[in-house]
């Protein structure tokens, strides 16, 4: 698979680095100089195009009619609509994802304005940290389906509602699948009959309700109290 990506800076160089690990292809397209110095310090040479990214013939001259995708994340919302413009009419590119850098721009960033994904940075962090806040000490691994589910991971503290408990009896097999079950160091595959004790580490497959119904069934029954608060004589 070939992606494209337009911009240079942090999210553009880290995503370009985690494709090639996936053996993709890949093309980043800059032309800031102070950028491209440390991009070549981090990247293959050849990944690297030098070029203005709104600049069809620099789009073309990167291999864009021969893209898969085109990831534009440049930190000036008006030039990554421009780019998801360029790249669905005049390229024809299945599949265009976009950055929003200001989250009042978001409502531009659809299909009407040729963008298939996308990606709400502050939206995304801000739900992340809602995420984890609510979900306790259980930790989210990384999201699939374009993040309607989540792989998490929690060892059961002492006091847990679901130690002893049935799995088939904890009502999760709409919203939730626990994986793995690792006790002991060792990683079991759960059935129906298995059953969860204190310490045991589970992983689990979940939407966003069966994750809190999980973090309901795997939490402590009391919160840790805070150390280190102001004393009073």
């Amino acid at each position: 698979m070939f992606v494209l990506i337009a911009g240079g800076g942090r999210t553009g160089a880290r995503l370009a680095s985690l494709l090639l690990n996936e053996n993709y292809k890949v093309r980043l397209i800059e032309n800031r100089r102070n950028l491209l110095s440390l991009l070549h310090q981090e990247l293959p040479t050849e990944v690297i195009y030098e070029g203005n990214p709104i600049d069809p013939t620099v789009l073309e001259a990167a291999g864009i009619r021969e893209a898969h995708a085109v990831a534009s994340v440049t930190s000036d919302d008006s030039m990554n609509l421009t780019i998801s413009f360029l790249a669905k009419k005049m390229f024809d590119v299945p599949r265009t994802i976009a950055r929003v850098n200001n989250p009042n721009n978001a409502w531009l960033f659809d299909e009407k304005f040729n963008v298939d994904v996308s990606l709400n940075q502050a939206d995304v962090l801000a739900h992340l940290i809602q995420e984890e806040m609510s979900l306790g000490d259980m930790m989210t691994l990384f999201k699939i389906r374009r993040g309607r589910y989540s792989v998490v991971e929690e060892k059961i503290p002492a006091g847990a509602k679901a130690i002893g408990t049935l799995l088939k009896d904890m009502a999760l097999a709409e919203h939730c699948v626990i994986a793995a079950i690792i006790r002991d160091g060792v990683m079991t595959l759960p059935r129906g009959d298995s059953t969860l004790r204190e310490n045991d580490e589970i992983i689990a497959v979940a939407s966003p309700e069966g994750a809190h119904r999980l973090a309901e069934l795997l939490s402590a029954p009391v919160h840790p109290e805070r150390s280190g608060g102001r004393k009073t004589s």
